[in-house]
């Protein structure tokens, strides 16, 4: 497994524990709070990385590769309803306070959101990464 791969599993990784930290300790609590920002922090870094080292090479194999490209195609329309969700909850959560089932619900919304884009990254990008690295 390439290293880019086996780092972008392993922020998977850490990002999914660090969310099931924040259910476990509760949304509403300190901790909980506390852990969810640093979620954020990891989140953002991870998106980053991957814009910049992952999606650029795939997008140039798939000018050649029509059925990478129709895996990327409806790849990024998951991402970006994903993304739209994570920065609107971030957003949101920032600036005013949420009722407490308000919170639970976007929290929840949030976690299988990205839960679902980490597997079909997973399942589906990185092993076309992986096809193309061999």
């Amino acid at each position: 497994m390439s290293v880019l791969i086996e780092e972008l599993k392993k922020d998977h990784s850490e990002i999914l524990d660090t969310l099931n930290e924040v259910k476990e300790l509760g949304i509403l609590s300190k901790e909980g709070q506390s852990k969810l920002m640093s979620a954020k922090e990891c989140l953002l870094t991870h998106i980053k990385k991957e814009d910049e080292q992952l999606y650029p090479v795939l997008k140039k194999e798939a000018e050649n590769n029509k059925q990478l490209e129709s895996a990327l195609d409806l790849c990024t329309i998951d991402m970006e309803n994903v993304s739209r969700i994570v920065l609107e909850f971030f957003d949101k959560y920032s600036r005013r306070a949420f009722s407490d089932m308000e919170l639970q619900r976007e929290f929840e919304n949030l976690f299988t959101s990205l839960d679902k884009r980490i597997r079909n990254e997973e399942d589906i990008l990185y092993g076309e990464y992986e096809m193309m690295n061999q």
